[in-house]
């Protein structure tokens, strides 16, 4: 067993000590998303950015890239609530989550009102805009948001950011959540059960393009509904963390240029993570070798660029953050 340790731990740059096990790395656990959204390939990317490598290639170039003794893993979750959650909890060190929940957790607003106050929350950097996808089988007669009621929609699972924004939309097109025939399953399911023709639809809030809609899209004809006109200038002045979204024609096939919003993508952490290591997980997410896995590992990671790191950030800055992006000047001194 001490080899087998060995042998996953060396090509990562972990020391080795006199008796030949490798020394024990600082293990950071990010909580992301379910396997058919955003959150979970590009925490994947995110964490490979982090962990210290020796490998080969891996570094371009330099000997040794990554944190010095830090091993990042991307975990599975239900989403953003699951994740503030996990950090409460200290099941996770990082997490993924948006911006509204993320507000609402450290202010105990909306479904946190009952809870108290998540004043241990801090921010490393708004990652991404993420846009609300109302998916809908091409052939269920569905043209727009009012034309939901009764019909069988996913709302994603308990614990998703996404079944908060789909309550929010329904509410502002005069719907509630009790119109619908409505399920609870991540997108990779919803998708199963719209080919078995048990679904009508589901909405997702993730990057686009979403990899589950790509992957579904030879055998399944969908559209996106839009989301704007009265109902959506309603949401969006009761919600200001909602901003104004277009999923672009040509990212699935045959979907022209819709409408929605969207709201950012923040990597957090917790207050009393270690500054020095807040410092270092900052410095390697703008890091070059970060940025050649988030341009070459995602279409979504392109998007992700240190002048939009402080966009939309409610809760105060990780020291280490904050020393970081004072450096690189994108605060004052």
């Amino acid at each position: 067993m001490a080899r087998g340790i060995v042998a996953f731990l060396a090509p990562l740059g972990f020391t080795m000590l006199a008796d030949g096990l490798a020394a024990e790395p600082t293990v950071l656990r990010l909580g992301t998303g379910g396997v058919g959204g955003t959150y979970y390939p590009i925490g994947s990317l995110i964490a490979a950015g982090l962990s210290d490598s020796t490998a080969p290639g891996a570094c371009a170039g330099a000997p040794r890239c990554g944190i010095p003794g830090v091993l990042a893993v991307a975990q599975v979750s239900n989403g953003s609530v699951a994740n503030i959650e996990g950090l409460r909890t200290r099941s996770i060190e990082m997490a993924f989550a948006q911006s509204n929940v993320v507000d609402w957790a450290y202010n105990a607003r909306a479904r946190f009102e009952k809870r108290e106050p998540a004043r241990d929350l801090r921010a490393i950097a708004t990652l991404y805009l993420e846009s609300l996808h109302v998916v809908v089988r091409a052939d269920a007669g569905i043209s727009s948001i009012s034309d939901l009621k009764d019909r069988r929609m996913s709302l994603d699972e308990p614990g998703s950011g996404t079944l908060d924004d789909a309550r929010e939309v329904l509410r502002s097109f005069g719907l509630a959540e009790a119109d619908l025939s409505p399920e609870y399953v991540k997108p990779d399911l919803a998708v199963a059960r719209m080919l078995e023709g048990r679904l009508d639809g589901f909405f997702i809030v993730a990057g686009a393009p979403v990899a589950t809609l790509r992957e579904a899209s030879p055998r399944l004809s969908f559209a996106l509904l839009p989301v704007d006109g009265p109902a959506a200038e309603r949401l969006l002045h009761r919600l200001p963390f909602y901003s104004r979204v277009i999923i672009r024609a040509g990212l699935y096939p045959g979907v022209p240029d819709t409408p929605t919003i969207g709201v950012g993508a923040q990597l957090i952490v917790r207050a009393d993570l270690d500054e020095h290591l807040g410092y270092e997980i900052t410095r390697a997410l703008w890091s070059e070798r970060m940025r050649r896995l988030l341009d070459g590992g995602h279409p979504k990671g392109r998007e992700i660029r240190l002048d939009n790191a402080l966009q939309g950030i409610s809760i105060p800055l990780h020291p280490g953050a904050e020393r970081f992006y004072r450096e690189a000047g994108l605060l004052s001194r």
